[in-house]
């Protein structure tokens, strides 16, 4: 998380530009690389539609929504792309659903001025995406986490 979505993109283009993307992502957001998600959509259009990139993700500061759309808008337009349509999708945590239990907020340890906080993300990141062993979660090298009972 978070999902980004191109959509009416050449393949080629957009595996040329992840690597790019996923790094700045994550920096603008403080966020490990490993949580940017890029998903290429086939679509057939029916009527007149432009080239977008959907931006699935929890809300942050206006800046940091800015420099993400002015950052892809760059890179795309480098590959002759000159009209993408980027916008962002909020999600609400509380309708965030893992392992069918909703992620109810986003962790108060997780915002710093508002702002994501890369070693608290981690944190959270892992505690969501921990393995289950006998009904408690598990960091990796094997210490028990703090998370039995939270969603995976």
């Amino acid at each position: 998380m978070p999902f980004l979505r191109f959509k009416g993109f050449e393949k080629s283009i957009v595996k040329k530009i992840s690597p790019f993307i996923i790094d700045e992502f994550s920096n603008i957001v403080s966020i490990p690389r490993d949580m940017v998600k890029i998903e290429l959509l086939h679509v057939e259009q029916v009527a007149n539609s432009p080239l977008s990139v959907e931006i699935f993700m929890f809300q942050r500061q206006q800046k940091e929504h800015d420099a993400l759309a002015s950052m892809i808008y760059k890179k795309l337009y480098e590959y002759g792309y000159k009209n993408p349509h980027i916008f962002f999708v909020i999600l609400t945590p509380s309708l965030y659903y893992k392992e069918g239990k909703p992620l109810n907020e986003i962790p108060k340890n997780l915002l710093a001025n508002k702002t994501y906080n890369v070693e608290a993300n981690k944190t959270f990141h892992n505690r969501l995406t921990s393995k289950r062993s006998n009904g408690r979660g598990r960091k990796s090298g094997g210490q028990e986490s703090n998370t039995k009972g939270a969603a995976g």
